[in-house]
């Protein structure tokens, strides 16, 4: 019996041996596995991983700077596109981004990277803002040959059409190519808001007079639009040259040939670029040269925005504003050049709170508030300020000019900071204000009250300050701070002395010359009523 139980607990001790050689083999097994999936995941695994990216991206974040957001280097062909130059011609004028700076660059969204597993410190991509694309109209697309002689106004219409429909959009004039463009209005107010109009490419106007028909105000005009911006580095080219060059062809004298196709331009002359009824107007970068009359005008509008601006044209071409504001408010111009043949910038009746700044003006007439109140009319101008600017051989430097037998009031001026260089006058306020031969003399005037003048300095060949006010309403509230204005002497022109007439005001400090006409305080019986009565 006890042989027999030894052999039995024998035969149990090597069946529990066999178990647990059997148990040890399963578990080095499953440890080996499990070591081998941290160091190198198998094809299987990284197919499971894919499922698992969150909380993958999750674990690894936490232990790991936060990283710069990918960006797919092998875009899709439609992301590609953002990519190419962003003048080339397409055949379905495809979307692209809208243009965010004056020279047209613009960058696509990059494609969301395809997520993969083992890449836990990637970030994942977020689906582009709905706004980010728009669509761009090339006016090559619509059949514009940029060749400087085929009348492209047409592919002109249809790419402002198809933007005007899609709002959010551009229009794209392309570089190194010249488009003739008619008179063409781009108007509203059905058009959709915030259209950019980019232009790098030169649009030129028509010099044949049937182009022009009887007579028109302006060449390209923009009409009852909201968010409308013109920028880029292309040029306006108004070849006014037809307008201002006149020969008398019974002139014995006059060695100037003819030019026949000038007798038969109409007399009234076109603006090159006008604005009208438009709200948040931005004009940026572009250049504007050689327009028959205004180069750019903005007429009721309100929010306007120019700046880093070029206008040109020679200092003999008559009735050529730069820029000139009528029924305008909120307006900023500065970091801007002006050269032409009349008033650097124009500020007419129903223009309030005006910003000029950084701006050089000359050749020119200056910058003037007015004429006002011509053939008895109301005008009202306020708040307008005119700052850090550089006038060189103008004729005149900032002027206020007003028609006698208007009504209204100018208040709440201020020009500061005015370097002035052989400018002919540099300061002048006239109320007797006429461009004709005669005028008639009239009692009622245009008011003008509280007008700031802080150091203006440099040279006048002429004199340097007129201020020539009304006998029923004097001019108040004037007041001199850093005069400083010094003769030069050029030939065929005769020095003068300050002159004054009814201005009243303050000299707050010593002026060069001194300006002794001023009369000190307010005029007698000074019962101006306030702008809001008057306007």
């Amino acid at each position: 019996m006890k042989l027999r139980a030894k052999g039995l607990g024998f035969l149990l001790l090597l069946v529990l041996l066999a178990l647990c050689s059997t148990i040890e083999v399963s578990e080095a097994r499953r440890g080996k596995h499990w070591r081998s999936s941290r160091s190198s995941p198998g094809s299987s695994q990284l197919k499971k991983g894919k499922g698992k990216k969150s909380s993958s991206l999750r674990q690894h974040g936490s232990t790991r700077p936060s990283p710069k957001p990918p960006v797919s280097s092998t875009p899709s062909s439609g992301a590609g596109k953002g990519n190419q130059s962003p003048y080339q011609p397409s055949p379905n004028a495809p979307d692209i981004p809208r243009p965010s700076t004056a020279n047209g660059s613009r960058h696509s969204t990059p494609k969301p990277p395809t997520p993969s597993c083992g890449k836990g410190h990637q970030q994942p991509s977020q689906p582009p803002p709905a706004t980010s694309q728009v669509a761009a109209f090339n006016v090559v697309d619509f059949g514009a040959k940029g060749d400087g002689v085929t009348d492209d106004t047409k592919a002109f219409e249809g790419a402002w059409a198809a933007a005007c429909n899609q709002g959010a959009s551009t229009v794209l004039v392309p570089p190194e190519l010249e488009f003739l463009v008619g008179p063409i209005s781009f108007s509203g107010p059905y058009c959709k808001p915030n259209i950019v109009f980019q232009l790098e490419g030169t649009i030129l106007a028509p010099t044949s007079a049937k182009s022009w028909g009887s007579g028109l105000l302006q060449w390209l005009e923009f009409t009852k639009l909201s968010g409308i911006v013109i920028q880029g580095s292309g040029i306006i080219n108004g070849r006014g040259q037809q307008w201002w060059t006149y020969s008398d062809p019974e002139d014995e004298d006059d060695d100037d040939t003819y030019d026949v196709e000038f007798e038969r331009m109409p007399q009234i002359k076109p603006t090159a670029l006008r604005f009208y009824g438009s709200f948040n107007v931005v004009v940026a970068g572009i250049t504007i040269v050689n327009s028959s009359q205004c180069h750019l005008k903005f007429d009721n509008c309100q929010g306007v925005m120019v700046h880093d601006v070029t206008i040109s044209s020679p200092e003999n071409s008559l009735n050529t504003d730069g820029i000139h504001l009528q029924n305008s408010k909120d307006v900023s111009i500065h970091h801007t050049n002006l050269a032409c043949g009349d008033d650097c910038i124009s500020i007419q009746t129903g223009c309030s709170n005006i910003n000029i700044h950084n701006v050089n003006c000359g050749p020119g007439h200056g910058i003037s508030i007015g004429g006002l109140g011509r053939d008895n009319t109301k005008a009202c101008v306020s708040n307008v300020t005119v700052r850090d600017v550089n006038m060189f051989r103008t004729m005149n430097g900032v002027r206020i000019k007003t028609w006698q037998g208007g009504v209204g009031l100018v208040q709440d001026i201020r020009f500061s900071n005015i370097q002035v260089s052989e400018v002919q006058t540099p300061i002048i306020i006239d109320q007797f204000y006429c461009d004709r031969s005669t005028c008639r003399n009239q009692t009622s005037a245009v008011a003008v009250s509280g007008v700031q003048y802080e150091n203006i300095k440099g040279t006048f060949t002429i004199k340097p300050v007129h201020f020539a006010c009304s006998d029923s309403l004097p001019c108040s509230g004037i007041s001199l701070t850093g005069v400083q204005l010094r003769p030069v002497q050029v030939p065929h022109y005769h020095l003068n002395n300050p002159f004054c007439w009814q201005a009243f005001g303050e000299l707050y400090t010593p002026t060069v010359p001194p300006i002794a006409c001023l009369q000190i305080g307010k005029p007698a019986g000074n019962n101006l009523q306030s702008y809001d009565d008057i306007c």
